[in-house]
């Protein structure tokens, strides 16, 4: 197994510069990590009462973030946990803009 170390700079959006480099591998399945920080994201999670309507919400403000995915037939999935001054948030990640520092991704490769 390969793994890619994806480094996403200070004001740039974390799943088009993964699904970017993604492409431009070719890889159509991978595991993925990350860590890092963001200044702003874009989270949802499942309501408690139909698993299949998402909430999505928008947090402006440094997090902390760790998070996990995969990629499946070439696109990026991510979920992420994010820290906050006084907010603590889980769930599938949909947007996410780094701020004063960096985030990293390690794509390892699958079957490739």
């Amino acid at each position: 197994m390969v793994t890619h170390v994806v480094q996403v700079e200070q004001d740039r959006e974390v799943l088009q510069v993964v699904q970017g480099e993604v492409d431009r591998l070719g890889l159509s399945s991978a595991a993925i990590t990350l860590i890092g920080a963001v200044k702003e994201a874009e989270v949802s999670v499942m309501a408690k009462d139909d698993e299949n309507v998402d909430h999505v919400r928008r947090y402006e403000q440094p997090m902390e973030l760790s998070g996990t995915g995969e990629v499946v037939a070439g696109r990026v999935h991510l979920h992420v946990v994010l820290g906050g001054e006084d907010v603590t948030v889980a769930g599938h990640l949909h947007r996410a803009v780094v701020g004063g520092f960096f985030v990293r991704a390690y794509l390892t490769a699958l079957g490739e």
